[in-house]
């Protein structure tokens, strides 16, 4: 398959200005996104352009990752119901370095004959005096025409929000990048996603007029769940590409709880498998769903792509244990992710010395039982864990040497119940 085929056959085309011509082509081309750095990480939402791109890249073509630091002082009104809070100068520049390491782990900046490149729009922008940039570039803009645009429109129509000066202004300047980069970059070929049609078009109508050029756009479609929720979002927020702000394990579990209704719809959006391993995927999903194997694919190989295979086995790892997994040979980094992730208490250590502590009034200070007498039925009963090992009588004490790493302890009730004693 040519990449045009590739991403048809993914689902990932959501329009095109010219799909036949650039589908004849025959000598690679140079295309761009832009990402505006609104945080200092990427977020899953941005997975499906910027692989878009290693894809492109991946089949020979040149891509450039244009990083918002002009546009990210604006905000672009696409998609939003409201104006975006400002951003001072400084974070966003601090926002652009957080994120250079984050897509140095998608695209290749180092293979030949076609590295990928990073680029920032401030650096043709800063120069460039207001009123130059009117009579230059904004004179090339009908106003009637860009309040025809969706991302425009919408925002005009509410009469209480309305859009600022600012924000209508976004079209322009992210035209202006399509012509920078097509006059010293032979960029040819624009992507984003399907909200970014109006400003894609705006620019390919700037290129025209500037250069005397054609150039074209193509974009992807917004991604959304089956249930109709957005994409990328759990209940305590966005899901980032940093592990400061979404643990490895967290990210992990995102992916590996994806709905069985889009889980080979995710397959082909966000790794590189190819049409026979999904397709191999798919089979298994169908004849032994609660195998998962199509989950746990896509868990590791997003996992991998971010985080690298050294981290996602350790993860992966941390996951068993909390479904009953051995801990012996664990290490303490990959015990440390599961922490957090389930209740944590606090045991004195000194009552651990000697003798220690019964079982029975562990399970009650950490929760997993209402009293000592409760308590002892499920030690009996053959419903209590420590340390994932069954525990067979409630008269077990417990004592530092049961300290997992020498400070902590994992107790479990049934299949499901977790809590972590952490002794101080």
């Amino acid at each position: 398959m040519n990449i045009l085929q590739e991403l048809e056959w993914r689902g990932l085309i959501a329009d095109c200005t010219d799909a036949a011509t650039l589908g004849q082509r025959t000598q690679p081309v140079t295309l761009y996104c832009g990402f505006d750095p609104t945080a200092d990480s990427l977020h899953a939402g941005h997975l499906v352009p910027l692989l878009a791109l290693r894809r492109f890249q991946n089949c020979g073509h040149h891509p450039i990752a244009v990083a918002g630091g002009a546009t990210g002082s604006i905000g672009d009104p696409s998609g939003k119901s409201a104006e975006r809070q400002l951003l001072t100068k400084d974070q966003i520049k601090a926002n652009v370095e957080a994120v250079r390491p984050q897509l140095a782990k998608l695209l290749d900046f180092d293979c030949q004959p076609n590295p990928a490149r990073l680029v920032d729009n401030a650096d043709w922008t800063a120069n460039i005096s207001y009123l130059d940039f009117l009579r230059d570039i904004g004179k090339h803009f009908s106003v009637n025409q860009m309040v025809a645009k969706e991302s425009v429109r919408a925002r005009m129509e509410d009469r209480e929000v309305g859009i600022s000066y600012t924000e209508f202004s976004y079209m322009l300047l992210q035209s202006f990048d399509f012509y920078v980069l097509c006059r010293d970059h032979n960029c040819e070929l624009q992507i984003g996603g399907s909200d970014q049609w109006g400003n894609i078009t705006a620019g390919i109508d700037l290129v025209r007029k500037k250069l005397g050029r054609v150039s074209h756009g193509l974009t992807l479609p917004l991604i959304t769940k089956a249930d109709g929720t957005k994409f990328g979002k759990t209940e305590s927020g966005s899901v980032w590409l940093d592990p400061k702000k979404t643990s490895v394990y967290r990210f992990y579990q995102f992916w590996i709880n994806t709905d069985d209704r889009d889980v080979i719809r995710y397959l082909k959006f966000f790794t590189f498998l190819s049409s026979e391993e999904i397709a191999t995927l798919e089979k298994k999903q169908t004849e032994n769903p609660g195998a998962r194997e199509a989950h746990k694919a896509l868990a590791k190989e997003v996992t991998d792509l971010i985080h690298g295979a050294a981290t996602t086995t350790e993860v992966i790892r941390a996951s068993e244990i909390l479904f009953g997994g051995e801990l012996a040979g664990i290490s303490e980094a990959t015990f440390n992710e599961i922490i957090g992730e389930v209740p944590t208490k606090e045991v004195e250590k000194a009552k651990l010395d000697g003798a220690g502590t019964q079982l029975v009034e562990l399970l009650v200070q950490g929760g997993l039982c209402p009293g000592k007498g409760q308590a002892r039925k499920d030690v009996d009963g053959g419903g209590v864990y420590v340390n994932n090992v069954r525990q067979a009588g409630w008269q077990r004490a417990i004592t530092a040497s049961d300290l997992l790493f020498g400070k902590h302890l994992l107790l479990r009730k049934g299949k499901k119940n977790y809590v972590v004693m952490t002794a101080k």
